[in-house]
C-alpha cells in the first residue's frame, strides 16, 4: 500500500469534542494544503471557511508537531506567514506525455519538484513505447533518490487530447492518434503504481492554480499551444468537464470554413493554421531547413522576421477563438502555456489583438492574458497535484 500523505490523526470517536473539533478543522487545513499547494494563512481561512484566528491557532499546533513549516512572505503588498506540509516521505509522480516528448516530475507533499526527466520521443510512437519508456525512467529516477515503491502515493498522466470519462478512453481527436482507443485504468498495470489522468490541458490549468500564481482565482482558462492546441477551464474555483469530459477543445474551432483538413475530420480547424507543428512546417522552407518549436523560440527573440510573421498570424487566430471562450464563460485569466511560453509579449500581443477584436469589448478588457510562469512543466506538474489532490489518498 502506498504510504499515506500524512500522520493527521482520524477523527475522536466523541464527534462533539473540543479535540473531535481541532481534528477535523487539522484535516481541512491539511486538505487544502495538499490541494493548492502552500499557502497563507489568510488563504487558508477562505479555502476552509475558518476564521484567521483559527486557522492561525491550528497552524501554531500543526508546526510544533512537525506537521507544517512557516515562513513569512508577502500577499497583497502585507506580511504574511506561508504555510507548507513537511513532507513525511512521501511523494507524488506526474507524467506529461506529448507528440515528440515526456516529462516525469516527483513531488512532496509539501510541493516541492525532488526530480524531473525530459526524453524526446519519436514522432508517431505507439503508446505502449511511450508508456513502457516512462516506466522505465521513473524506475530509475526513484532508484537515484532511494525513494521507496512504497512511498509513491500515485502516478498523475497527462495525455493530448480529448478523454471520455465515462468510458476512461481516448477518443477521436487526439494529437496522438496511437493512443485513440487506449482503456487509460490500464497505465496502472505498465506502471505498477495507483493511476490518476485527464486531458494535458485540464492539468495545466490545475497546475496553475496550485503551482503559479493564480490560486486565487475561481475562473481561468489554461491554453495549451503545441502539436495541439487545447484549453482546460477552471470554473467557480473547481474543474469543469462538462457531460462526457470532452471540454476546451478550442483547437478545432473551425478559423476557415475552406481551409485544410484536420486530424479531427473537420477542415479549417484553429490547429491547422496555429499549431506548433504547421508553424514549423512553414518556417522549414518545404524540407530545406528543419526548424523545432526551440528554434522558433531562439529565432523570435532574436528578431527574426519570417518567424516573427508566422508567430503574428498564429496569434491572432488564437485570440479569435479565445474571444469565443470569453463572451460565453467570463473567465478573469486567460494563462497562455506550452513550449512557446517563453516568447512572452511576442505571442501574447497578437492574441490580445484578436481577443479584442472578436470578443464582446466589456469581456475582453476584463480579461487578463498572462503567459504561464511554469513554462511547458505545467502539465507534469498538475499531474501530480491530480494525485494529491485524490481524497482515498488523504486517508490514514
Amino acid at each position: 500500500m502506498p504510504a499515506s500523505p500524512h500522520p493527521v490523526s482520524r477523527v475522536a470517536r466523541n464527534p462533539g469534542s473540543q479535540t473531535a473539533l481541532r481534528e477535523l478543522n487539522q484535516k481541512r487545513i491539511v486538505d487544502a494544503l495538499l490541494g493548492s499547494g502552500p499557502s497563507t494563512q489568510a488563504e487558508l481561512a477562505r479555502q476552509t471557511g475558518l476564521s484567521t484566528a483559527t486557522v492561525s491557532n491550528i497552524v501554531k499546533m500543526m508546526a510544533h508537531s512537525g506537521i507544517v513549516a512557516t515562513e513569512p512572505t508577502t500577499s497583497s503588498g502585507r506580511r504574511a506567514l506561508l504555510v507548507r506540509l513537511i513532507s513525511n516521505g512521501a511523494v507524488a509522480v506526474g507524467i506529461d506525455f506529448g507528440r515528440r516528448h515526456l516529462r516525469i516530475v516527483i513531488v512532496t507533499l509539501g510541493h516541492v519538484v525532488v526530480d524531473e526527466e525530459y526524453v524526446e520521443l519519436p514522432p508517431g510512437h505507439r503508446a505502449e513505447e511511450g508508456i513502457d519508456r516512462a516506466a522505465e525512467l521513473l524506475a530509475g529516477m526513484l532508484e537515484r533518490h532511494g525513494i521507496a515503491p512504497s512511498s509513491v502515493l500515485g502516478v498523475g498522466v497527462g495525455i493530448p487530447g480529448p478523454i471520455n470519462r465515462r468510458t476512461n478512453t481516448v477518443v477521436q481527436g487526439a494529437i496522438l492518434p496511437e493512443w485513440v482507443g487506449i482503456h487509460l485504468p490500464d497505465l496502472q498495470k505498465r506502471l505498477h503504481f495507483p493511476v490518476v489522468f485527464d486531458n494535458d490541458a485540464n492539468l495545466g490549468a490545475l497546475a496553475e492554480v496550485t503551482w503559479g500564481p493564480h490560486n486565487s482565482v475561481d475562473n481561468l482558462a489554461f491554453v495549451k499551444i503545441g502539436s495541439g492546441i487545447g484549453a482546460g477551464l477552471i470554473l467557480n474555483g473547481r474543474p469543469y468537464y462538462g457531460s462526457l469530459g470532452i471540454t476546451g477543445e478550442i483547437g478545432h474551432e473551425t478559423i476557415t470554413d475552406n481551409g485544410m483538413a484536420c486530424h479531427c475530420g473537420n477542415r479549417g480547424c484553429l490547429e491547422t493554421v496555429a499549431s506548433t507543428s504547421v508553424m514549423m512546417q512553414l518556417l522549414s522552407r518545404g524540407g530545406a531547413v528543419t526548424v523545432t518549436t526551440a528554434d522558433i523560440v531562439r529565432n523570435a527573440l532574436a528578431g527574426d522576421s519570417a518567424t516573427l510573421r508566422v508567430l503574428d498570424d498564429a496569434g491572432v487566430a488564437i485570440g479569435r477563438a479565445l474571444a469565443s471562450i470569453a463572451n460565453l464563460i467570463n473567465p478573469q485569466v486567460i494563462v497562455i502555456g506550452g513550449p512557446l511560453a517563453g516568447l512572452g509579449e511576442i505571442l501574447l500581443r497578437p492574441i490580445e489583438r484578436g481577443l479584442r477584436r472578436h470578443a464582446v469589448p466589456s469581456v475582453g478588457g476584463a480579461t487578463t492574458i498572462v503567459m504561464s510562469a511554469l513554462g511547458d512543466r505545467a502539465e507534469a506538474l498538475g499531474a501530480a497535484s491530480l494525485v494529491l489532490q485524490q481524497p482515498g489518498l488523504r486517508q490514514n
